[in-house]
């Protein structure tokens, strides 16, 4: 890494927090930014700003938004009683390009994890139930990662929402278009005979 000065450093250091950024792609970016015309630079830092003060939570799925409700929740045409629970705002949109999905979403913003500190409480748990238990909900989705942190949220929501007499489901998981069997990892293949269905 080469020496930086004082202020550049200080920004590799901020530009190293954001998330899959390491030292040396922070040091790229930063010397980067460096080099960028000062009208793109400008840019960028009116970018963020009017992001940080335009963009807010849907008071209802808790998406990120700009209106409110988000024009999901505010769209008549969409089940109410069917509420699909994912991870991250990124993941509503994943789901919404495939046009298969007429429900609605909650975003619980992040998994359980303890080994990184997250509890319940600093997810939009409590959030999902108070929907769950006010909307007259028939249905709840779970379709968080098919990681250790998504299946421990997975298992956790579902005993909860059980307790409301709702029905829980979970997203199946198979195999890829295009993957081959030799090469899928147990999991996968587990996931993929539990998944079946009649053809």
């Amino acid at each position: 890494m080469i020496a930086l000065s004082s202020s550049l450093e200080y920004l590799r250091q901020r530009l190293a927090l954001l998330p899959g950024v390491g030292p040396k792609m922070a040091e790229r970016l930063a010397l980067h930014i460096l080099r960028a015309p000062e009208h793109e630079v400008h840019q960028l830092v009116r970018a963020i700003e009017d992001a940080r003060r335009q963009v807010i939570y849907c008071p209802i799925c808790l998406t990120l938004t700009e209106e409110t409700p988000c024009r999901i929740c505010a769209d008549a045409s969409r089940d109410p009683r069917l509420i699909c629970v994912v991870e991250n705002p990124p993941d509503v949109d994943a789901f919404e390009k495939t046009k298969a999905f007429r429900g609605r979403y909650h975003v619980l913003h992040g998994a359980l994890s303890a080994l990184d500190g997250v509890g319940p409480q600093e997810l939009k748990i409590a959030e999902l139930l108070r929907r769950v238990q006010s909307d007259d909900v028939r249905e709840v989705i779970i379709c968080t990662d098919p990681t250790l942190a998504g299946e421990t949220t997975a298992t956790y929501l579902a005993e909860k929402i059980h307790l409301l007499g709702v029905r829980v489901t979970r997203i199946g998981y198979g195999l890829p278009m295009g993957g081959d069997i030799e090469y899928t990892d147990e999991l996968t293949l587990t996931r993929a005979l539990e998944g079946r269905r009649e053809i």
